[in-house]
């Protein structure tokens, strides 16, 4: 059942059901109403003719001492007077004795040849008056009464539904305008749906679609990057192993080894590329990274650096204390970050001299700043923002140019960002922050973890 269809009945059943209750109510109080005053003006006739009895002269009572006086008939009502002996003294019908005879004062129904007749009984200065009412006169007035009430009503009825139809058609007419708006798009369009002239209680409709619009727009960006950066950077070492396969089939001995260690070589610099782009692709894309364990700043740091290369471990420093604070962000992820900058610092400062890492709590915003310093040749002031950028090298023959890429994209992910500076006395410092939080970390889900322990390249620069 449509929409249309469903409002039209439930409210077109609700107004017949609430202006029949009103209608009944209506006939029922009219009636009474008009039963009342006929009863009232039977009554008003005893008490007027009363009132002409009393004011006859003399001789007409002596006269009525011989013979009962005749009174004109009304269409539709009675009159007879009895005089305290119960003498007929004066009457508009004789052939009504039964009708008016007289009885105890009030109202009462009587019939006679099959006519119902509404009496009313009046008793004064020992006179007793007998006025009497058709009822079918009375049904007859009834009728023209209701049928005067009833026609505007079912006029005023029909155009209230005429009204209710119309309304309701025209109330849906901007969501058969989304419809068809919708259905004219080309299956690739993914531009937001207009939202001018909609009404306020579909925007909210629009707007969630546009959402949807927008994130699987996202998500195709995403794809289409992620392809394209495969295609690209997977093309060189592939070549590259190729080339030195086709040298060792054609020499023997140690250029042959040499061939092959290079194509060994060119097989595990494959293998992290890949692996760093499905990180990076994961860390932008949708999928949810749970860890059921608290993450705090000591743990973060002691993991990143136990994941770091084995042997330069000792030349990164460590503050003697850190900040209390729990991460809002999954364990994992914050040591893939925190590690990626070291090995970044390390690949490219000095050999043998220092990494500093440091870690203050911004209390005015509620989040962990990590610093991470090398004393290498740093990089330029205007190639600071180009740092994070995939793929961005300062040196086309170092590494792929992922790692701080991913960094930029866990910190982001989670509300956090990754920023470059220049200190006094040269170097690169590269500063994380991230969120804290106080409570408590998602449910553990092992499987969206896997492969995030995998040793990430750092970012050259």
């Amino acid at each position: 059942m449509s929409l249309r269809t469903r409002l039209v009945l439930t409210l077109g059943a609700t107004l017949l059901l609430l202006w029949g209750l009103a209608a009944a109510w209506l006939m029922r109080d009219l009636y009474q109403q008009v039963e009342a005053t006929l009863d009232q003006r039977l009554a008003q006739s005893a008490r007027m003719v009363s009132g002409l009895m009393a004011q006859l002269p003399v001789e007409v009572w002596e006269q009525a001492d011989r013979r009962a006086l005749s009174i004109p008939p009304i269409e539709g009502l009675a009159c007879q007077v009895h005089s305290p002996r119960g003498e007929i003294l004066a009457r508009t019908h004789s052939d009504m004795q039964e009708i008016l005879k007289a009885s105890e004062p009030g109202h009462a129904y009587r019939e006679e040849d099959g006519v119902t007749w509404r009496v009313f009984t009046y008793q004064r200065n020992g006179l007793t008056i007998t006025t009497a009412d058709r009822m079918d006169e009375r049904d007859l007035l009834m009728r023209n009464v209701l049928e005067v009430a009833v026609v505007p009503f079912v006029v005023a009825l029909a155009g209230s539904l005429l009204a209710l139809w119309i309304g309701v058609v025209r109330g849906l007419e901007p969501l058969g305008r989304l419809r068809d708006a919708l259905a004219r798009r080309h299956p690739d369009a993914l531009a937001p749906v207009a939202t001018h002239g909609v009404p306020h209680e579909i925007r909210p409709l629009v707007d969630t679609l546009n959402g949807l619009l927008a994130r699987i727009q996202q998500a195709i960006v995403r794809e289409q990057r992620f392809t394209n950066d495969a295609a690209h950077e997977l093309r060189t070492p592939l070549t590259a192993i190729k080339t030195h396969l086709q040298v060792a089939r054609r020499v023997e001995g140690e250029a042959a080894r040499r061939a092959l260690d290079h194509a060994e070589e060119g097989v595990a610099r494959l293998s992290r590329t890949l692996d760093q782009l499905l990180m990076l692709a994961r860390v932008e894309g949708r999928v949810h990274f749970e860890d059921g364990e608290a993450s705090c700043a000591a743990d973060v740091a002691e993991l990143a650096l136990r994941d770091a290369a084995a042997n330069e471990r000792a030349r990164v420093t460590r503050p003697s204390a850190w900040p209390a604070g729990e991460l809002a962000l999954p364990r994992e992820l914050a040591i893939t970050a925190l590690r990626n900058l070291v090995d970044n610092a390390l690949r490219h400062g000095p050999e043998g001299s220092p990494v500093a890492i440091t870690a203050r709590r911004n209390a005015p915003d509620g989040t962990l700043t990590f610093g991470v310093r090398d004393h290498g040749p740093g990089v330029a002031e205007a190639e600071l923002d180009q740092l994070p950028r995939r793929f961005w090298r300062a040196s086309p023959q170092q590494g792929s140019g992922l790692g701080l890429a991913i960094v930029a994209a866990i910190a982001e992910r989670f509300g956090g960002r990754l920023a470059f500076a220049r200190p006094e006395g040269g170097g690169l410092e590269a500063r994380l922050t991230l969120p804290l939080t106080t409570g408590p970390v998602p449910p553990a889900r092992p499987e969206s973890l896997q492969g995030i322990n995998d040793n990430d390249e750092g970012n050259p620069r």
